[in-house]
């Protein structure tokens, strides 16, 4: 019997193992390796000779870059401008398409369409709408715009510009999660609130909103990090240009690392530094919504 029942205590650990053995070589290792190598410089860059211990000394040069401080503004300004949108907007169209109407599944799908569609074919296509003869500007013109707007070319503007790419691919499959929340929630609860004269939009405060707090949670949780680690639309769209203004941090470390100073010692100190950010923002966040489920 005590071999049996240490035979079922040692079962759910065997499923587990491939899965544990993938993710410490895949993730844990190489994560162990880059926080060893924060505190580490290769001579000359030379990657042919082991590193040498240099302590806190890339940390302090972090703190010291203007550059790095200039990418950390604007990657806060890129999830201030995004986080909100992607968790309001994809909850109205969510409750929008969560109706029983005809059809109804067809927008459903022109909502999900561009989340399926590859970072790299909708970078491309945006950039060519924000060219300085693409169809913006051309519709800008029609309207009596004698000149086009410099949406990528501009170091005001190019940052928001690429947050437009950003808020386009993701109202889709935030819409989903939401819809999957909206479509649990009992419809006597509904019948009962019309019955009481809440009804209308007035419901989705009184009902809808509260019960899909979690979801509003997980939305902001995910979007906030999707956000903070921008990379692709950055990469196709702007290489971070017009002046460092659409440089984000993730950008920075490609750049440091791999793009043109292959200072991988650097760029793993980056890296680091924006674990730990994001990973106090996760730990935030799941407290706040600890907090709020339990109150």
């Amino acid at each position: 019997m005590l071999e049996s029942s240490s035979k079922k205590k040692l079962t759910p650990y065997l499923f587990l193992f491939p899965a544990i053995a993938i993710l410490t070589l895949t993730v844990f290792l190489p994560a162990i390796f880059a926080f060893s190598l924060s505190f580490t410089q290769y001579q000359s860059f030379d990657l042919s000779q082991p590193p040498q211990w240099i302590g806190w000394s890339n940390f302090q040069k972090l703190f010291s870059d203007h550059v790095f401080w200039k990418t950390v503004g604007n990657t806060l300004l890129y999830v201030i401008g995004v986080v909100p949108i992607l968790v309001i907007v994809p909850l109205i169209l969510a409750i929008l398409v969560n109706q029983k109407l005809k059809g109804i599944y067809w927008f459903r799908t022109a909502f999900y369409t561009p989340v399926v569609i590859s970072m790299v074919v909708a970078g491309i296509a945006w950039k060519a709408l924000y060219t300085s003869n693409g169809i913006l500007n051309q519709f800008l013109k029609t309207l009596g715009f004698e000149t086009g707007i410099p949406w990528l070319t501009s170091p005001n503007l190019a940052l928001w510009s690429v947050m437009v790419v950003t808020i386009w691919k993701g109202l889709g499959y935030y819409m989903v999660i939401y819809l999957a929340g909206l479509q649990g929630i009992p419809p006597e609860l509904y019948e009962a609130a019309a019955i009481d004269g809440s009804d209308g939009w007035r419901r989705h405060l009184d009902i809808t909103l509260p019960l899909m707090r979690p979801y509003l949670f997980l939305v902001g949780v995910i979007s906030a990090i999707s956000a903070s680690k921008v990379f692709e639309e950055i990469y196709i769209m702007t290489r971070g240009e017009p002046r460092n203004s659409s440089k984000t941090v993730v950008y920075y470390l490609y750049e440091r690392g791999f793009s043109q100073n292959l200072d991988y010692t650097y760029a793993c100190t980056i890296g680091l530094v924006l674990f730990i950010s994001i990973l106090t923002l996760s730990i935030i966040n799941a407290r706040l919504n600890s907090n709020d489920t339990t109150g």
